[in-house]
């Protein structure tokens, strides 16, 4: 049946508190929401700061948005949580923020789907990129239709990303394993580029998690053995060249 409503609230805002202190949103930027047992949503409000969000910040919604426990209205993006869950009944909680580099990646409009890191490979999957949507519209549903069934993180472009999962701790987690991958691709990108592993290897990678972990991957996008990235994608040279003109300047 789930976790009683005040043990989800607590856990809900020590993530929240978790996002601010590691700097994956600043100012009022991000919002977490929980399903609950009786099939409404645990959200944050509207225009608050996460490190600084109490229990009084919290707003529960209908399936439809609308608040039904307060006067305080839900985060301006609650359509794209409950799009995600419409489409998604295994999930029960959604995490969506800007932390540095996986926002880094999605400005540059570049996804994270090389099979680069194996934690990511058998813990994750591909990270995708959904394309431009204006944030607070219809139009972030749209952009996610592509990937929500078939990935569990996704990027959008010039905006953030969101995570999603079975219970807080596990979207939450998936949004850390996000920025931490996209963090090491950008320093690997600056000691010459990273090797993707072989498809020989990502398939033993896979096998271990199934064996192991009893993780089955196979309805999720899968991670490229060689890079996907279009031409029009600065190389791993320019990308250093400009951080040597950025130092010097």
């Amino acid at each position: 049946m789930g976790l009683p409503q005040q043990q989800l609230a607590s856990n809900l805002l020590d993530i929240c508190h978790r996002l601010y202190a590691r700097g994956f949103v600043t100012a009022t930027d991000g919002n977490v929401s929980v399903r609950l047992r009786n099939g409404n949503f645990l959200t944050t409000r509207t225009s608050v700061n996460k490190g600084m969000i109490a229990p009084d910040d919290l707003v529960e919604v209908n399936p439809e948005g609308i608040p039904i426990t307060s006067h305080l209205q839900p985060s301006t993006e609650i359509g794209m949580h409950l799009f995600i869950y419409s489409q998604r009944p295994d999930v029960n909680a959604i995490v969506h923020a800007h932390p540095t580099y996986a926002t880094g990646f999605a400005t540059a409009r570049q996804s994270l789907t090389d099979c680069i890191f194996p934690e990511v490979i058998v813990g994750l999957g591909a990270i995708p990129l959904a394309e431009y949507a204006t944030p607070s519209t219809n139009e972030v549903a749209e952009s996610l239709l592509p990937y929500v069934k078939s990935a569990d993180a996704i990027l959008l472009t010039n905006h953030g990303v969101v995570t999603y999962g079975k219970g807080l701790f596990d979207a939450y987690f998936k949004m850390e394993k996000v920025e931490h991958a996209a963090h090491i691709t950008f320093v690997a990108r600056m000691l010459g580029g990273a090797k993707p592993l072989s498809s020989s290897e990502v398939e033993k990678l896979r096998a271990i998690s199934q064996r192991a972990y009893a993780k089955d991957f196979s309805d999720k996008i899968a991670c490229e053995p060689e890079s996907g990235n279009s031409n029009e994608v600065p190389t791993d040279e320019e990308i250093r060249e400009i951080v040597r003109q950025m130092i010097q300047a």
